[in-house]
Formats: structure tokens, C-alpha cells, sequence
């Protein structure tokens, strides 16, 4: 069974909604025939490199709030992401454009299978959210997904080419035909799907739905109508 995550690495409640998918994955009966495979998603598609705007102040203009309401929504997740073990500092995240980051998740993939991808997947949000990392600059992400074990030649080779640029787009025409407006968003064997920080038991919902519908009990033997009770009884 193949799990698709479309989310940002700048966004808060993509990496509260990765905890929540660990979560309920750990809890699946079947989870060591579960493929979980990360999807490119750009809340900002042209941001720049890096951008020096107060990350308050860009999201009370993007969404045209007060510089209160603004606060007041970035305490909110601040918050949520707490209760899963996840320290933001959203004060002093450096946001900027993430195709680059995305290029290199894909590159992950790639070189190294759904296990790398994840752990660059982790690294890259960590970096951002609780380190104060700039996420847009080449040298800081070559540096990151190294220590993620991805080999940092080979990062440094896809940033200075324009490799993976391709699947990244691939990746957003496919969230377009999926509807995927939002994320994060999981979607399962390209037949079941949840939008946002789902709850664990939601997404573990979501896993059992899809198994199930994947995996129908067939009927190999059956005896006779006498061998069965029914609602009207056991015949004796």
C-alpha cells in the first residue's frame, strides 16, 4: 500500500500533520507493507531565495489580517505543535522559496528510497521551524540534507543544474487533478484521501479504509445452511 504526502517544509501544520500520520502508522496492524512517499506542494511558488520580511508581518499581509490576528494565529499552532513534542520558532524562521528543498527531497527518493527521503523530509522541517535555517539558500540546504545522509556532492550537482525541476512541477499538476488545495494532504493507493493535520485516529481511520477496500475477505469454503445462525437463530 503507497501513502502520497503532498505538504511544504514551510508549512506549520504539515509538520504537526507528520507527526500525527507516525502516529497512527505506528498503531496500523500493517504498517511494514506501508510505502510512505513525500510530494512537492509550494504554499508560495514565488517567494524568493529568502525573504527579509518579519515572518509576522508577511502573514498579516498574505492574509490580510491585523499584525495581532497574525500573532494571535501563529501562537495558535505554536501551541498545537507543542502537544506533539515540536518547539516552533516562528518569530525567527528565514521562509523563502522551496523548490530547491523540494528538488532535493525528490533527489532523496531517488538515491535512497522512501527511508532517506523521510529522513531529509524530517530534517529540512526541523531546520526550518525549530533551528532558524534559511531555507531557500543552496549552501544551508546542501549542509542539511547531508546530515540527513544524503551525500552533499550530489545535493550541490542537483542545485547547480535543473534537475528534478520536472518531477517537482509533476508533483503540482498531480495535486491540481487531485483536487489538493491545502496541505497537508495524504492520499492512499490514489484512491482515498484526508486534507490538513488530520488527528492519529483519523489517519489511522484512513489506513484501515484503504487495507480493507484493498484486501476483501473471499469466501474459499462454506458449509451448509444448517452450520450457520442467521438473525432468525441456530437451527439445532
Amino acid at each position: 500500500m503507497q501513502v502520497e504526502i503532498w505538504s511544504d517544509v514551510v508549512c506549520p501544520w504539515c509538520y504537526i500533520g507528520k507527526r500525527h500520520f507516525e502516529a497512527a502508522l505506528a498503531r496500523f496492524d500493517h504498517r511494514d507493507e506501508v510505502e510512505v512517499v513525500w510530494r512537492a506542494f509550494e504554499l508560495d511558488p514565488s517567494a524568493p531565495a529568502r525573504r527579509d520580511e518579519p515572518t509576522i508581518e508577511h502573514l498579516a499581509h498574505k492574509y490580510g489580517m491585523s499584525l495581532d490576528q497574525a500573532r494571535a494565529a501563529q501562537d495558535r499552532v505554536t501551541a498545537v505543535a507543542a502537544q506533539d513534542g515540536l518547539r516552533y520558532d516562528l518569530d525567527h524562521a528565514q521562509t523563502g522559496n522551496t523548490f530547491d528543498a523540494h528538488r532535493l527531497i525528490h533527489l532523496a527518493l531517488v538515491t535512497g528510497g522512501p527511508a532517506l527521503q523521510d529522513a531529509v523530509k524530517e530534517r529540512l522541517l526541523a531546520a526550518y521551524f525549530t533551528e532558524r535555517e534559511a531555507i531557500g539558500d543552496p549552501d544551508t540546504l546542501v549542509r542539511l540534507v547531508g546530515e540527513a545522509g544524503l551525500d552533499e556532492a550530489a545535493a550541490r550537482a542537483v542545485l547547480d543544474s535543473d534537475r528534478y525541476g520536472d518531477q517537482v512541477r509533476s508533483d503540482e499538476r498531480d495535486a491540481q487533478q487531485l483536487g489538493v488545495t491545502g496541505v497537508p494532504f495524504f492520499v492512499v493507493d490514489r484512491a482515498y484521501g484526508a486534507s490538513g493535520a488530520q488527528p492519529a485516529d483519523g489517519l489511522l481511520a484512513l489506513l484501515d479504509t484503504a487495507w480493507a477496500a484493498a484486501h476483501p475477505v473471499a469466501l474459499v469454503t462454506g458449509g451448509g445452511s444448517d452450520e450457520a445462525c442467521d438473525a432468525d437463530g441456530c437451527p439445532i
